[in-house]
């Protein structure tokens, strides 16, 4: 099963969104294997954001994910990366599917309320970023059997 890296932006912490998205995911199917609150420093920001550096959005993002909570998440399940983009929405709200995520909460391109991992190999370093191995949790969800073949 694919693991994808999701994160509620602080936006999505400071407007109280946090339990109807988590519940989105899990209304979707997908299994949540790991998950926490945490104030991000300015060394993960620039770790998390390390493809942008040198890039006008690069310094106001950075102090964007650190200006209030956010929350981390792993996510597991068949084709979880492409299903919780589209899930998400397109980065810019005013693009999203209205039933998207960021098209129904989503207020500009840069307060979209939520990041998810782009490929199964970006999913791998996030989640890396933000959580050691000990702290994903690996178990059996009653239904999965019902959820995929």
């Amino acid at each position: 099963m694919e693991r994808t890296f999701l994160m509620l932006k602080p936006d999505a912490v400071q407007r109280g969104l946090v339990g109807e998205v988590i519940q989105r995911f899990e209304k979707k199917g997908f299994k949540l294997v790991g998950l926490k609150l945490i104030q991000v420093d300015r060394t993960l920001a620039e770790a998390h954001y390390a493809e942008h550096r040198g890039k006008g959005f690069f310094e106001p993002t950075v102090s964007y994910i650190m200006s209030s909570p956010v929350v981390a998440m792993v996510w597991q399940g068949k084709n979880v990366v492409a299903l919780a983009r589209e899930l998400m929405g397109a980065t810019n709200p005013a693009n999203s599917n209205p039933g998207s995520i960021r098209g129904m909460y989503g207020m500009d391109i840069s307060r979209n309320v939520i990041h998810g991992s782009d490929s199964v190999e970006s999913a791998g370093r996030e989640i890396g970023l933000y959580f050691k191995p000990e702290e994903l949790v690996d178990y059996q969800k009653a239904g999965d059997e019902w959820l995929s073949e």
